[in-house]
């Protein structure tokens, strides 16, 4: 097999792609984020690849592992604003989106906007709260926009949903659907810090919380100019294929009841894009796709019921049909 890091894009490159450095941008951003997350570089790059790639993030985790002070100190790194919303069973969808006052003063109705209004919105906990209030992120998510009494109001852009829910606590919580679940581009967990990386946080946090004294690295704009940039990622047609060869996989696995949808396929592509980007390469190589895929599919498989009772998990199929689909050949030259 030959080295992935040996390949060259034969892509020709855009005239008219953006003036931006992805990599140095996404370094800047990573390298201050590690002031507050200590020892979690990948997860840290996964949330840029979502953010670069106009998607959304849920991380499934256990209480304490800095899923907050993640979205903050990201909000903080790219100085734009931040709003959390606590999730909870008697949570409306307007103390979400918003909602219509009447002004006593002007004797009309104007609208407040909800906690979606920022660029990144923390979801507490969002399989605690009921299905319609879940339901009021949808349109926020896919669209970008929010549609309060019959009127559409657009969201600050970059906009970013990062979602947080327990894995092992589900008394009196509402399990988000299928079709909510294949709007987040990512699912990934953060995981417990090493011995080390718990010990040299307990030093970092010893005085004051590091997110309080971070200061921005990049701009608005800059961040909105990098999300446009990777879409000119280039991605060979054979490059193309392997990510189909492994969504359709998932259509036709034995223990899969239903396997990806075409936003799945949309979803590998931009990622690996992104991912290439913040490498610093301008193509897409196979361990790119092979890198993204756990996180893009695994919450979007639904496994058969004897499946399940097998205790067959979607990560392992997915790592399965990783495995079994050949990487894809160009020329003759193996690309990743």
């Amino acid at each position: 097999m030959a080295n992935p890091d040996s390949i060259t894009s034969t892509s020709v490159p855009d005239q008219n792609a953006p003036s931006i450095d992805v990599t140095a941008i996404s370094k800047r951003i990573t390298h201050n984020v590690e002031h507050v997350i200590v020892g979690k570089r990948p997860q840290i790059v996964m949330a840029l690849v979502a953010w670069f790639s106009e998607g959304h993030v849920l991380l499934e985790d256990v209480p304490g592992v800095a899923k907050t002070m993640l979205a903050r100190a990201m909000a903080r790194s790219v100085g734009c604003k931040f709003k959390r919303i606590q999730c909870t069973p008697d949570l409306l969808p307007t103390d979400v989106t918003g909602a219509s006052i009447f002004n006593q003063k002007m004797t009309e109705f104007e609208f407040r906007a909800g906690p979606l209004f920022a660029n990144i919105v923390l979801t507490d906990e969002i399989n605690r709260t009921t299905p319609r209030t879940q339901a009021a992120l949808l349109e926020a998510m896919a669209e970008s926009r929010v549609t309060v009494d019959g009127k559409t109001y657009e969201l600050d852009q970059p906009f970013l949903v990062i979602a947080t829910q327990n894995p092992v606590d589900h008394e009196g919580t509402f399990p988000l659907p299928e079709a909510q679940l294949d709007r987040f581009l990512l699912r990934f967990q953060l995981g417990y810090p090493s011995f080390d990386d718990e010990l040299k946080m307990l030093d970092v946090v010893r005085a004051d919380h590091p997110v309080n004294r971070i200061k921005p690295v990049t701009t608005v704009e800059e961040l909105i100019a990098c999300q446009k940039a990777v879409r000119d990622i280039y991605v060979d047609p054979k490059v193309r294929e392997y990510i189909m060869q492994i969504v359709h996989a998932t259509r036709t696995h034995d223990d899969v009841a239903l396997g990806g949808s075409p936003r799945a396929s949309i979803a590998l592509f931009r990622t690996a894009q992104s991912l290439a980007a913040i490498r610093g390469a301008d193509f897409v190589k196979p361990d790119d796709v092979k890198r993204m895929a756990p996180s893009v599919l695994g919450h979007r498989l639904i496994l058969k019921p004897e499946s399940r009772l097998r205790r067959i998990t979607a990560a392992a199929v997915v790592e399965e049909i990783l495995d079994a689909t050949p990487i894809p050949t160009i020329n003759g030259t193996q690309v990743g």
